[in-house]
């Protein structure tokens, strides 16, 4: 209504001034004086203006005539497509315009005007190579996805538009949810053109989602070959792909060939820390620790970790506690003050009872870099010297309210993950878990103290009872059952005292 109105206005506005514009030439003096063959003609200023817009449109009847006698000529000469070639010229004209101002509706977000124009063009031009797309683009950002599908459908007909349309349908299935059948249009559109990045990044995400490890590698290594990934991060990534096919290692049908993949995924990328473990175990079962003692030492270089000390101490799983510390000795004079050997130096020294040796082993991490873990131990170190109820029950208070260490932590949606893998369980982006002290809130892990409760319970059910009275041989067992839950990831390093 107002758009009419509005039009109205300008009309009535254009009609006054023009009327204006002839009533100010008919009072204006003077004119155009023209001579031809002896005759003098004189032009009034409204005439003058007439005169020269007749000109102007006499000129361009004379032009268009001229091409039109061309036409006319090629086409008696046997050209038979001249005459319609110049018919089709103005509309092949309007119809780039519409075209243009259809990607132009498109660019600036009104849908509606798009596929106004979109709809003009296809019916001018008839190229639906050209048209197709600005109508399904159009329609998509008009609302109408039945109409955009159906002319996605068509550019999949023409083989020049082939890839448009699968694209176009795969991010249709993709926005729907249907996951498996975007993978498989994905994998269509690929093949179409191998070199497409945007087309290998759906396809990785959507292949690591599914757990299509071996799809996954077939596409990481296509966008390698067209140069879209650096050679180091393919490596990383390689090695993350190929441990998550060897992923059942540890179960008891596990192949030989799921062996071979973790040893490989660690040879691709040897401080990848679960690459490590798993590469460790899988020699292990070989029967070769030398093996796996030399892979975990090169991992304990780039990182100390606790699934490192826990591959580690399953080398030799039956061993006396003070062997064990001997042999630890490996790891622990690496990195000697990272909190984490320090950790795992006081953790062997408590079950070997060297309470003083355990102490010294967490040095100040319990001034500076103290968390849940660090506090719990200091707890059992309390109990096996001897001190309070009240001192032990100290430090597991500081223990409940400290933060839980190090965690793997997503770096795109920092979600904390319980455990590794080669995608985010929230945000299901590929190969982004880091081992990290989170910034966000926290949750329970395999480090963290949610055993801690058990061991309080021990110690309130133990305060009625007089430690004077308990025999010499009873107090390692004592401090054993209070202290095993403080690392239930690690148990081997910590094994019962026989």
């Amino acid at each position: 209504m107002l758009w009419s109105l509005f039009k109205i206005l300008v009309f009535v506005a254009i009609v006054g001034l023009l009327a204006l514009g002839a009533g100010f030439l008919m009072e204006t003096k003077g004119g155009v004086q023209i001579t031809a063959g002896g005759t003098e003609y004189t032009l009034a200023p409204l005439q003058s203006v007439i005169a020269l817009g007749v000109m102007i449109i006499a000129i361009w009847l004379f032009f268009k005539l001229l091409t039109l006698l061309i036409a006319t000529l090629k086409f008696l000469n046997g050209d038979e497509t001249a005459l319609s070639r110049y018919f089709d010229r103005s509309r092949e004209q309007r119809g780039y315009q519409a075209l243009t101002d259809g990607i132009m509706a498109l660019a600036s977000g009104e849908g509606r005007i798009a596929m106004n124009k979109a709809a003009k063009a296809e019916k001018l031009l008839n190229k639906p190579e050209l048209t197709n797309l600005l109508v399904a683009q159009a329609a998509e950002m008009n609302g109408d996805t039945q109409k955009a599908s159906e002319t996605y459908k068509k550019l999949v007909t023409n083989n020049a538009t082939r890839f448009v349309g699968v694209r176009g349908i795969m991010k249709q299935k993709l926005a729907e949810g249907d996951d498996d059948t975007a993978r498989k249009l994905a994998e269509k559109a690929l093949a179409i053109k191998p070199r497409h990045q945007e087309t290998q990044d759906i396809l990785l995400g959507l292949q690591t989602k599914s757990q299509d490890w071996a799809g996954a590698r077939s596409t990481l290594t296509a966008k390698l070959k067209s140069g879209h990934l650096p050679r180091d991060v393919f490596k990383r990534r390689d090695a993350v792909l190929a441990l998550s096919e060897a992923k059942g290692i540890l179960d008891e049908n596990s192949t030989v060939e799921q062996q071979e993949q973790a040893i490989e995924a660690n040879r691709l990328s040897p401080d990848l820390v679960p690459a490590a473990a798993m590469a460790a175990r899988a020699y292990i079962e070989k029967g070769k620790p030398r093996a796996a003692t030399k892979i975990l030492k090169k991992a304990w270089e780039a990182q100390p970790h606790p699934d490192l000390a826990h591959a580690f101490a399953d080398i030799a799983p039956d061993e006396s506690p003070a062997e064990r510390i001997k042999r630890f000795a490996t790891l622990t004079r690496i990195h000697s003050q990272n909190p984490e050997t320090c950790l795992i130096l006081a953790e062997l020294n408590i079950v070997a009872e060297d309470f003083p040796e355990a102490r010294r082993a967490l040095g100040d991490v319990v001034e500076k870099q103290a968390d849940a873990r660090a506090y719990t131990l200091m707890a059992a170190i309390e109990r096996g010297e001897g001190a309070s109820d009240v001192v032990v029950q100290g430090w597991l208070a500081k223990a409940l309210n400290a933060p839980r260490g190090p965690q793997w932590v997503c770096d795109n949606c920092h979600d904390i993950q319980p455990e590794w893998g080669p995608v985010c369980q929230n945000c299901h982006s590929f190969d982004t878990l880091s081992w990290q002290t989170p910034q966000t809130p926290e949750i329970a892990s395999a480090t963290g103290v949610h055993m801690l409760p058990l061991i309080v319970g021990a110690l309130e059910d133990k305060a009625d009872t007089d430690m004077d009275e308990v025999d010499e041989a009873d107090e390692p067992e004592v401090i054993e059952a209070e202290i095993e839950p403080v690392r239930p990831d690690i148990e081997p390093a910590i094994d019962e005292k026989t």
